[in-house]
């Protein structure tokens, strides 16, 4: 099959094998596909969130098409093997998410009414279930904290499709008792967003869309969507996404309070090096400055230490809110439609700057709104109006098309990868940029948030750090060493996709990438090997990824190699050589 693993010698040598050598490392990162497991369900989420057990060297694997977890043997890892599955069905409609802890399993599950609390199950790595209690409404992600005492879930608490109920978004705090049978209600605490004020907030915090009860002070509690949670390696504090908010709350474990909610600003796609695609009508690839401004709703998020500081790292997404009841909520809209009801603020200094300045020669706002240049972009109609709603003073679309760090304290931004995704995948993909994942396509997604970052995690090999980031449209692992959060350089790009098989027949491979984790060299089942897994919900595929240590190649990275050499010395060498 013809899948694609490139690393940044064929998209550019100096990017990444150059910057490595001047840094004194004499190895990359080498990423190959060893095994697939298919469900043979296409386009049905049946592979979202993957978790690992390992001790019984097992995946479980969120199959939200079957309302179950698929168990998995990896004990050859080139082999996954289906062993049973997990009904949970009792316990609510769907399964969103799910951790695994020294042989406990945790799910969370969403009621029936979505509106409705749900609940998290525990089980044992056989899935027999061991206890459970209630949680708030729809409960999207959870996780362990890493010395294993609480279960951290989060309540995204989305309103129903006619926006009539909205719930209150939440965290709950899980207490496990020594033995976990003995878990009762009374463990579970709740840290809601009932102390905040939309008015202490930074204006980069999107509170917006009905609010289903007015008066009655709650109305920020409802609109906080939490989506993700990442815990500090000490169990002390943990950082939660708010998606839809564009915002990370910051939450004190001990106390169950939520201490900041801090928002990420925008992405100014003026800006050198902030280029986008925005048409998926001019049949060309065009990446490049356009006066919009980009709101970074990170989906999935992780953290790591530097100089012993956290950092929290993003996967911009985007997320509309879209509920097309009665009378529902809608905020996207295409810049055509939008600027065609309300105009563009025509004083507005941004689009002047990019009459007077942009490369295609464009200088009205007819000739911006035309579906070859921005008229198709998706956009939020929540956002940049000005004070008296006569007009739009800036345009913002959802996602920023790359991934980012932040200072977890002040949230300020250390780094953002800019255009770096959509100029690597048109390189390796000028036929198929901007794809969609059900279909084999020509930049279909460049009108909206083109190849689509949504996981992220990070992980420490070999003394480095590195971020793996799934493409959820165009597919595959974005790989970046991390070590110095100010300075990230581009390792790798992996597709395990095929291009010459249409998606939903075997051969495509994978399709819509989800849920990641890496498996640690100490805890896999190939001795000292960590692997990489990355769950795919649209080809319902989940592969496992060997990680290798790559030397160098060129004279620019043997010279650096051998500069290593000189200072390091022989046990250095010997040490990295092992």
């Amino acid at each position: 099959m013809n899948k694609t693993i490139l690393a940044s010698s064929l998209i550019g040598l100096g990017l990444a094998l150059n910057g490595q050598a001047e840094a004194g490392k004499p190895f990359k990162l080498d990423l190959n596909p060893i095994g697939t497991y298919a469900t043979g369900t296409f386009d049905k989420a049946a592979a979202e969130i993957v978790a690992h057990d390992p001790e019984s060297q097992r995946l479980f694997v969120v199959n939200a098409e079957s309302g179950q977890i698929n168990v998995l043997d990896i004990k050859d890892p080139s082999k996954p093997t289906l062993l049973f599955n997990i009904n949970l069905s009792g316990y609510g409609a769907v399964i969103n998410s799910v951790a695994v802890h020294k042989g406990l399993v945790a799910a969370a599950v969403e009621a029936a009414v979505k509106t409705d609390p749900g609940k998290a199950v525990f089980l044992d790595i056989e899935g027999n279930v061991l206890a459970s209690v209630q949680v708030g409404a729809l409960p999207d992600a959870l996780t362990f904290t890493p010395d294993g005492k609480r279960v951290l879930v989060a309540n995204e608490g989305e309103p129903n499709d006619d926006y009539t109920i909205d719930p209150e978004g939440s965290v709950s705090i899980i207490d496990l008792p020594k033995q976990i049978a003995q878990l009762t209600q009374s463990h579970v605490r709740t840290a809601g967003f009932e102390s905040f004020k939309e008015s202490d907030l930074d204006d980069s915090v999107r509170i917006f869309g009905p609010d289903v009860n007015p008066g009655d002070g709650k109305r920020f509690a409802r609109n906080m969507e939490p989506e993700w949670i990442t815990v500090s390696k000490d169990s002390k504090t943990a950082w939660v996404s708010l998606q839809e908010n564009n915002a990370i709350g910051t939450l004190d474990i001990k106390t169950g309070k939520f201490t900041a909610v801090k928002g990420l600003g925008f992405k100014d796609h003026m800006l050198p090096g902030n280029e986008l695609d925005v048409s998926d009508r001019d049949g060309k690839i065009n990446i490049t400055n356009w006066p919009v401004l980009g709101v970074y709703m990170p989906d999935t998020i992780a953290n790591y230490e530097y100089r012993g500081k956290s950092f929290i790292v993003t996967a911009n997404e985007g997320d509309a809110r879209e509920w097309e009841g009665n009378p529902g909520y809608v905020e996207a809209s295409r810049f055509r439609a939008l600027s065609g009801e309300i105009p563009v603020c025509e004083d507005s200094p941004r689009f002047l700057d990019f009459f007077a300045n942009n490369e295609m020669g464009v200088t009205t706002f007819s000739q911006l709104r035309d579906n070859t240049n921005l008229g198709r972009l998706n956009v939020t109609t929540a956002n940049g109006l000005s004070a008296d709603g006569s007009c739009y003073e800036d345009i913002y679309a959802f996602g920023a098309r790359s991934f980012s760090i932040y200072a977890a304290d002040s949230m300020k931004q250390a780094y953002d990868s800019g255009s770096d995704f959509e100029r690597i995948t048109a390189k390796v993909y000028p036929e198929n940029f901007n794809s969609n994942h059900r279909e084999n396509s020509f930049e279909t997604r460049s009108d909206d948030k083109g190849p689509e970052p949504e996981g992220v995690v990070v992980a420490k090999l070999w003394g480095s750090t590195y971020a793996f980031i799934g493409l959820e449209r165009i597919g595959g692992v974005m790989v970046y060493d991390i070590s110095n959060p100010y300075r990230p350089t581009f390792v790798q790009y992996i597709n395990n996709r095929d291009f010459g098989f249409e998606p939903g027949t075997p051969d495509a491979g994978d399709l819509g990438a989800e849920g990641l984790i890496v498996i640690e060299a100490s805890k896999s089942p190939i001795p000292g090997v960590p692997l990489l897994v990355v769950a795919n919900e649209v080809s319902g595929t989940t592969t496992v990824f060997r990680i290798d240590r790559g030397q160098l190649v060129g004279s620019k990275a043997l010279k650096g190699f051998q500069k290593w050499e000189r200072l390091a010395g022989p046990k250095a060498i010997k040490r990295f050589r092992k």
